[in-house]
């Protein structure tokens, strides 16, 4: 079985990095009189969380001049890779031990993020995550497209079926759009709502061997 993982928000606790990195760009912005300062919510932080760099800035400061928003993306991509190297990131309790588990039952893992190559590459440099998956695949690569359309261009290249992991709307429509089996992870950054199409919901990441388990015996 080809198990297909989203990141942020599933495996990793990615609010511990993009928190200190949002803020760094909001800073900026209102240093040179772009933005006013105020206090955004946890809550209204991880919204963003699952978006690309470009969908995230497009959509939360549309009026933003185009070359303001790269400068903030830049912000904020530089302020995240110095916060893994300071080793601020964290992966969720048990993610390895899941991982591990699942890797042993002889599953093919695909790791699939709306991410940039260095942000995937300081990550599994930090926490061996090429011991788990096989293959790696970030929007990056794929000049910002959606994850269902990543997925077209992978798909055919692997032998046997699909299931999609994730916590965001952008996980679930890799599944539905491709007639996928999905998993939808409760405890991450999305809402009920995001995951109503989801095949099984788990509400804790120790959950997901079981959830794997019971719909690859569907097969």
């Amino acid at each position: 079985m080809n198990l297909i993982f989203d990141y942020d928000g599933t495996l990793n606790n990615c609010l511990k990095t993009y928190r200190p990195a949002f803020e760094k760009a909001c800073q900026w912005l209102d240093d040179n009189g772009y933005l006013p300062l105020r206090h955004y919510s946890d809550k209204e932080i991880s919204y963003w969380l699952g978006f690309t760099a470009t969908e995230m800035w497009a959509a939360f400061q549309p009026t933003l001049p185009e070359k303001i928003r790269e400068i903030c993306k830049k912000i904020v991509g530089d302020e995240i890779d110095q916060q893994i190297q300071n080793g601020n990131a964290q992966l969720f309790e048990h993610t390895q031990e899941v991982l591990t588990e699942l890797k042993q039952s002889g599953h093919t893992l695909i790791f699939l993020s709306n991410c940039q190559i260095s942000y995937m590459e300081h990550h599994t440099a930090s926490f061996g995550l090429d011991r788990f998956f096989d293959f790696f695949y970030c929007s990056e690569e794929f000049n910002g497209i959606p994850k269902y359309e990543i997925f077209r261009r992978f798909g055919s290249h692997h032998t046997g079926s699909y299931i999609v992991i994730g916590d965001r709307f952008h996980d679930i429509e890799i599944a539905v759009k491709n007639h996928l089996l999905s998993i939808g992870c409760a405890y991450g950054y999305g809402t009920k709502d995001e995951l109503k199409a989801c095949d099984l919901i788990v509400n804790n990441i120790t959950e997901i061997p079981a959830a794997v388990k019971k719909l690859a015996d569907t097969f």
